[in-house]
Protein backbone atom coordinates (compact mmCIF):
# COMPACT_ATOMS: atom_id res chain seq x y z
CA UNK A 1 0.00 0.00 0.00
CA UNK A 2 1.66 3.60 -1.15
CA UNK A 3 0.87 6.82 0.35
CA UNK A 4 -1.75 7.57 -1.52
CA UNK A 5 -3.81 4.43 0.08
CA UNK A 6 -2.31 5.27 3.72
CA UNK A 7 -3.73 8.65 3.61
CA UNK A 8 -6.76 7.83 2.04
CA UNK A 9 -7.34 4.96 4.94
CA UNK A 10 -6.85 7.27 7.32
CA UNK A 11 -8.97 10.12 6.24
CA UNK A 12 -11.95 7.02 6.18
CA UNK A 13 -10.73 6.46 9.91
CA UNK A 14 -11.14 10.03 10.66
CA UNK A 15 -14.20 10.67 9.15
CA UNK A 16 -15.43 7.21 10.69
CA UNK A 17 -14.69 9.26 13.68
CA UNK A 18 -16.18 12.31 13.38
CA UNK A 19 -19.38 10.60 12.25
CA UNK A 20 -19.00 8.21 15.45
CA UNK A 21 -18.50 11.11 17.76
CA UNK A 22 -21.90 12.71 16.28
CA UNK A 23 -24.04 9.88 16.91
CA UNK A 24 -23.14 9.46 20.16
CA UNK A 25 -23.80 12.98 20.53
CA UNK A 26 -27.50 12.30 19.24
CA UNK A 27 -27.74 9.41 21.07
CA UNK A 28 -26.78 11.68 24.45
CA UNK A 29 -29.36 13.95 23.71
CA UNK A 30 -31.87 11.29 23.08
CA UNK A 31 -31.76 9.64 26.30
CA UNK A 32 -31.14 13.37 28.32
CA UNK A 33 -34.53 14.47 26.38
CA UNK A 34 -35.97 11.54 27.81
CA UNK A 35 -35.14 12.10 30.95
CA UNK A 36 -35.20 15.58 31.83
CA UNK A 37 -38.87 14.66 30.19
CA UNK A 38 -39.30 11.59 32.36
CA UNK A 39 -40.04 9.89 29.08
CA UNK A 40 -42.04 12.74 27.38
CA UNK A 41 -44.78 12.64 30.36
CA UNK A 42 -43.89 16.03 31.56
CA UNK A 43 -43.89 18.43 28.83
CA UNK A 44 -44.29 22.25 29.60
CA UNK A 45 -46.83 23.79 27.65
CA UNK A 46 -45.61 24.82 24.14
CA UNK A 47 -42.99 21.98 24.43
CA UNK A 48 -43.94 20.26 21.72
CA UNK A 49 -40.90 20.22 20.23
CA UNK A 50 -39.94 17.29 22.44
CA UNK A 51 -41.85 15.10 20.44
CA UNK A 52 -39.92 16.25 17.40
CA UNK A 53 -36.65 15.62 19.27
CA UNK A 54 -38.04 12.68 20.11
CA UNK A 55 -38.33 11.12 16.73
CA UNK A 56 -35.48 13.00 15.08
CA UNK A 57 -32.47 12.43 17.30
CA UNK A 58 -32.95 8.17 17.19
CA UNK A 59 -32.81 8.98 13.21
CA UNK A 60 -29.90 11.38 13.17
CA UNK A 61 -28.02 8.63 15.40
CA UNK A 62 -29.21 5.92 12.99
CA UNK A 63 -28.14 7.76 10.09
CA UNK A 64 -24.76 8.96 11.37
CA UNK A 65 -23.87 5.57 13.07
CA UNK A 66 -24.92 3.77 9.62
CA UNK A 67 -22.36 6.62 8.19
CA UNK A 68 -19.59 4.65 9.99
CA UNK A 69 -20.40 1.16 8.91
CA UNK A 70 -20.33 2.37 5.46
CA UNK A 71 -16.78 4.73 5.60
CA UNK A 72 -15.50 1.93 7.88
CA UNK A 73 -16.27 -0.62 5.26
CA UNK A 74 -15.47 1.62 2.63
CA UNK A 75 -11.70 2.03 4.26
CA UNK A 76 -11.49 -1.51 4.57
CA UNK A 77 -11.20 -1.57 0.81
CA UNK A 78 -9.07 0.82 -0.06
Amino acid sequence: MGFEGRSRTLAYRFLALILGMISAFFIFYTIRLLVITRGLTAIRPGGEGAYVGAVVFPLLALGFGFGVWRVLKAARKS
